[in-house]
C-alpha cells in the first residue's frame, strides 16, 4: 500500500481463505481470481479453459462464494465458459471481472501487452488485439541497433563538444 497499490489480487482459494480474511482485516482490499490462474498454470496443465463440466462449475461457484465470504471486494474469472461465469456472477454480491469469460460478468479486463499486440505468438480465443505495436517496437529497436553498429548514432549533433555552454542541459521539472 505504501508503494501506491490500492489492493492485492490473490489467485485461487485452496489454503487462502484465512490469508484473505487476515489481509482484509488488516485494511488491504483483496480481489480474488479463479478459473485459469496464471501463477498456477503448470499445475493446471497449461493454458486451458477451466470449469467445463457441471461438477467443475459447481466447484468454481463454491470457491467464488468462499472468496466473497472471506472478504474479497471483486473476483476475476479467467478463461471459463460464459455459462460458468453467468452462474458465478448470479451467485455473488461482489462484481465479477472477466478475461476470457464471455459477456456474463460485470466488467472486462485484458492485459495491456496483449491488447497492444506485444506478444504475437499469444493468441487465445478471447483476445482481441487493438494495435500491432510489436512490429513498430521491433522496427524501432532494429533501426537503433543498425545505427549504433554502423556508427551513425550518436551523430555530432547528438554529442556534446568541450565548450562549457553545450555541457549544460535542462532537467525536466
Amino acid at each position: 500500500m505504501s508503494a501506491g497499490a490500492h489492493a492485492v489480487k490473490l489467485e485461487g482459494i485452496r489454503g487462502h481463505a484465512d490469508i484473505v480474511r487476515h489481509i482484509v482485516e488488516s485494511g488491504v482490499p483483496v480481489m480474488g481470481h479463479l478459473g485459469l490462474t496464471p501463477q498456477s498454470i503448470n499445475l493446471l496443465g497449461g493454458m486451458k479453459v477451466q470449469a467445463r463440466t457441471d461438477t467443475a462449475v459447481e466447484i468454481l461457484a463454491g470457491q467464488a462464494h468462499e472468496l466473497e465470504e472471506a472478504g474479497c471486494f471483486s473476483l476475476v474469472l479467467e478463461c471459463v465458459p460464459s455459462e460458468a461465469s453467468r452462474k458465478v456472477t448470479d451467485l455473488l454480491k461482489i462484481p465479477t471481472i472477466g478475461i476470457g469469460a464471455g459477456l456474463n460478468v460485470n466488467g472486462q479486463v485484458l492485459v495491456y501487452q496483449d491488447v497492444l499486440g506485444l506478444n504475437p505468438g499469444f493468441k487465445p480465443k478471447f483476445l482481441r488485439v487493438y494495435a500491432n505495436t510489436f512490429g513498430v517496437i521491433q522496427a524501432a529497436l532494429n533501426a537503433y541497433d543498425r545505427d549504433v553498429k554502423d556508427g551513425s548514432f550518436p551523430s555530432d549533433s547528438e554529442s556534446y563538444d568541450a565548450h562549457p555552454a553545450t555541457l549544460q542541459f535542462e532537467h525536466a521539472a
